[in-house]
């Protein structure tokens, strides 16, 4: 690709080399002050080549978006001449050179006073997309002087060390992206400075510690995204409980410790909670919303679920829930249900989300449900005779068949034959009590039943 002339490039504004269905999205989107995006060209292939110096010739330029491209190598140093620049986009390439100042450019962008991006739901916001490239090194200092920055995104990458306490001066981040990196240390304290943060991930790095309370400052957070990490502690309760969490809560495969914090009672608009392995403890607490992800219970499953009308994903794996699966969920609107992993028995119920097996999964050391499933390896249950399928029988018949039978062994057998029904006679009656007992947990199952009735007729008949 021929980048023309210093003197061609600075009369240039806008530079698209984003392939054709990124320009589309963003000129339908995007406006940046008196300018419109409106793209002149679409683009059927990818570009690749590295990042020219040559660009920052380009002293006018308002807009330069190079994603989704095999460019790569360093991004060159000398961005900080282009002191008009708006809007730096680079991401989806092969960006970055394995070394440890890969980021060092960042420093020269504090001159682009005027960096900024215009999303759709928000719009006006300055923005540095980085996301989806080789870059290595660790995020320098000077971020922070980059106090007009709204939107930072360095997602899937290879950045290391850890994030620098300076992240806290820009005042007016909304949206910081970091996840899919190899970040380690702790989360620093000041990250509670952005009080305007909308939404944070940090998840799948190799961060450590306990998180923050001072992030309870940000009461604008709706997503926070903290999963996969090596995170310990107690969650807290000032976390929890921001109130503005509305699209989801990601805290799952971490280390956490304790009870969750009653606070969550204050998440009822939260769209979704995972926190699932981790090392918490207790019960559910009261309050409940859809599309949560538990791993810390035990007992039965609560009938409280019932309240949740309209969640359509419910994952209780990983626990020790043990009794029956509640009717109820089958009457809910799910559409996944994971049972996983627990000690359930007794029978799988067949409405509802049970009627679809690709929705629902009761793998694991669920070993006690039956239901007659053969793709999930269930055997049939036990038949159940209720009150309402017994045959009718009188009353004044049973005492005449235990004692005809003795009466005939009296005349025939004598008294040996005699002792032999006694003792069989006692043990059947005995069976008779144990599985007809009022409670489940004092009855003897049909199976066991059987094999002792085996028993009886075999030293019967010695």
């Amino acid at each position: 690709v021929g980048y023309g002339s210093p003197a061609a490039l600075q009369h240039l504004i806008h530079i698209l080399l984003c392939r054709r269905r990124q320009l589309i999205a963003w000129s339908s989107s995007t406006r940046f002050g008196p300018h419109t995006a409106k793209p002149q060209v679409s683009l059927p292939r990818r570009f690749s080549g590295s990042f020219p110096p040559s660009m920052a010739n380009a002293s006018r330029l308002l807009v330069l978006s190079m994603s989704w491209n095999n460019f790569a190598g360093p991004i060159p140093t000398n961005l900080g001449n282009l002191r008009d620049l708006e809007y730096l986009q680079l991401n989806v390439n092969q960006f970055g050179s394995n070394k440890q100042n890969d980021l060092s450019f960042i420093v020269s962008l504090t001159n682009c006073t005027n960096l900024r991006s215009i999303p759709q739901e928000i719009g006006n916001l300055k923005t540095l997309w980085l996301g989806s490239n080789k870059i290595s090194g660790s995020i320098p200092q000077e971020i922070g002087n980059l106090h007009n920055l709204y939107f930072l995104e360095i997602v899937n990458n290879m950045i290391s060390g850890s994030i620098p306490e300076t992240i806290g001066k820009l005042s007016k981040l909304q949206k910081l992206g970091i996840v899919v990196n190899n970040i380690s240390g702790k989360i620093p304290s000041s990250i509670g400075n952005i009080t305007g943060l909308r939404n944070l991930g940090a998840a799948a790095n190799m961060l450590e510690g306990r998180i923050p309370a001072e992030l309870g400052n940000c009461t604008n957070l709706q997503e926070l995204y903290l999963g996969s990490n090596h995170l310990t502690g107690k969650i807290p309760e000032q976390v929890i409980g921001i109130s503005s969490l509305t699209i989801g809560l990601y805290l799952e495969l971490n280390e956490f410790t304790g009870p969750l914090p009653s606070q969550v009672g204050n998440l009822k608009n939260l769209g979704a909670l995972s926190i699932s392995g981790n090392k918490l403890t207790g019960e559910i607490p009261s309050v409940l919303v859809p599309r949560f992800a538990w791993q810390f219970l035990d007992g039965a499953i609560p009938s409280s679920l019932n309240q949740l009308k309209g969640i359509r994903e419910l994952d209780l794996s990983q626990n020790n829930l043990s009794g029956q699966i509640p009717e109820f969920l089958g009457k809910l609107p799910l559409m996944r249900l994971n049972l996983s992993h627990n000690t359930l028995e007794g029978e799988v119920p067949k409405v509802g989300v049970f009627n679809n097996i690709s929705a629902f999964s009761v793998a694991g050391k669920n070993m006690k449900l039956c239901g007659g499933i053969q793709p999930l390896h269930l055997l049939a249950c036990p038949i159940k005779f209720s009150k309402k399928n017994k045959i009718p029988f009188p009353d004044k018949m049973i005492p005449l068949l235990i004692i005809l039978p003795i009466v005939l062994l009296l005349a025939w057998g004598g008294e040996g034959e005699f002792a032999k029904l006694k003792s069989c006679l006692e043990s059947i009656l005995r069976l008779g009590v144990i599985y007809s007992a009022k409670l489940p947990h004092e009855r003897m199952d049909s199976g066991n039943v059987v094999k002792e009735i085996h028993q009886i007729t075999k030293a019967y008949n010695e």
